[in-house]
């Protein structure tokens, strides 16, 4: 057994840490360092925890090494995305003016469009998969029409007013019979 002293002000930190956080992880590790210092075995701290005695072992050691900080969870970085951060204004310039706009025979754009346009344009080549991991991250949704930009011009929702209305009179006069 290995016994575990903690000050008045550390057993509150670890129960206020175990109380409020969402990280299941986390909250185990701190039930574990506190069951330690009640006296409680590691192999039974294991067994009521559902692992093994050597992870307790082990978040014991971090605990001692460093206080609560070493018991949270420690991301490695990740990979460095293809397409960087400083090209965001202009991808999404381009996504705001639309395919078109830019020079694109299509309506809409999509990841694949998009990315093929990147390479292009800069000569980062960038699959769909990773163009879309780039748009999700943006808040941008492709699918959807680029007239979504001018929803609130007013002139915009005029002239399609009157467009719609010539083109479902020209509808009634080819229905109509002669």
């Amino acid at each position: 057994m290995s016994g575990l002293a903690l000050s008045e002000e550390q057993r509150s930190e670890l129960e206020s840490c175990f109380r409020t956080t969402e990280d299941r992880r986390l909250r185990e590790r701190c039930q574990a360092v506190l069951m330690t210092s009640r006296g409680r075995s590691q192999q039974q701290i294991a067994e009521d925890l559902g692992t093994t005695p050597r992870n307790i072992q082990r978040f014991l050691a971090r605990y001692r090494a460093s206080g609560l900080r070493g018991l949270r969870i420690q991301w490695a970085p990740g990979r460095t995305p293809l397409i960087p951060e400083g090209l965001a204004p202009t991808i999404l310039g381009w996504v705001q003016q639309g395919p078109r706009a830019c020079g694109v025979k299509r309506a809409n754009w999509t990841h694949e469009a998009l990315a093929d346009f990147l390479y292009r344009q800069t000569g980062i080549r960038a699959r769909e998969t990773a163009m879309g991991d780039f748009c999700r991250r943006h808040g941008v949704r492709l699918y959807r029409p680029t007239y979504r930009f001018l929803r609130a011009d007013a002139s915009r929702q005029q002239q399609a007013r009157r467009e719609l209305s010539e083109k479902n009179a020209r509808r009634r006069q080819v229905t109509s019979p002669s």
